[in-house]
């Protein structure tokens, strides 16, 4: 078979045969089998292109797959066992080769992301990375160097936001927001200590409160019955047995 034309079609090509036969292909098969001054094809150099076809078919799904994000290795296996493919070590190694899989850089960034873009904890971030099998080593090496002032900002800044939207106020509240931050990955003790440091003040909340459940329940208890009632609900709330009493005795 004699090759008579090779044109461009979009990022492939085709080669026309003098029987008729096209066969769509890539650059890289061309240079390969050296078609552009080897004008005759056999049927072992045929076998061969298409053999590699279907190699560089799946190689450039690939590559379109990393190019949308960046990817660890374990997601470039998974897509590949997704396909089918059962030779995957040739397009690891080349992937591997030319730094498009790369394990340190996909740590990296997918940590500069956490910390910047979401409001995930250093726990959540690790965890994270070890189910894409990203070497321990490696993943306590990057986490490492975060300041922890970064961390810091982002417990305060989250605890503030929660504060600011619960319905719950006292040792509920601190309860509730401190599990909140450990579910999102950070250290216990330093949601604690920084939440124990934040100036959160509940007399106008607890006063507020007071006179509101006053108003309702009055209407129905008088005397120690009532002001039993709005210390069950005040304490429901989230005040301390230490707030209700002040309270009271104003």
């Amino acid at each position: 078979m004699k090759i008579e034309k090779i044109k461009k079609n979009g990022k492939k090509y085709i080669i026309i045969l003098d029987n008729g036969l096209e066969i769509k292909t890539f650059d890289d098969v061309i240079i390969n089998n050296g078609l552009l001054y080897n004008k005759i094809i056999d049927d072992d150099l045929l076998d061969k292109i298409n053999k590699e076809n279907d190699y560089y078919n799946i190689y450039y799904k690939v590559v379109n797959y990393i190019s949308k994000k960046l990817r660890s290795e374990k997601e470039i296996i998974d897509f590949l066992d997704k396909n089918n493919i059962l030779d995957k070590n040739k397009i690891i190694n080349k992937l591997k080769s030319i730094n498009l899989i790369n394990d340190l850089n996909f740590a990296k960034a997918y940590i500069s992301d956490r910390i910047n873009l979401s409001n995930d904890g250093i726990y959540k971030i690790k965890n994270d990375l070890l189910k894409h099998n990203i070497d321990l080593g490696i993943i306590d090496n990057e986490l490492s160097k975060i300041d922890d002032e970064i961390i810091n900002k982002k417990i305060e800044k989250l605890i503030n936001k929660k504060i600011k939207n619960s319905k719950y106020t006292g040792f509920k509240l601190k309860y509730k927001v401190v599990n909140e931050l450990i579910n999102l990955g950070y250290d216990k003790s330093k949601i604690s200590e920084i939440y124990d440091n934040l100036d959160i003040k509940n007399d106008d909340l607890i006063i507020k409160e007071y006179n509101k459940l006053y108003n309702q329940l009055s209407k129905k208890y008088q005397g120690k019955e009532l002001e039993y009632k709005i210390n069950v609900k005040l304490y429901n709330k989230g005040f301390t047995k230490e707030e209700i009493d002040c309270i009271q005795k104003n």
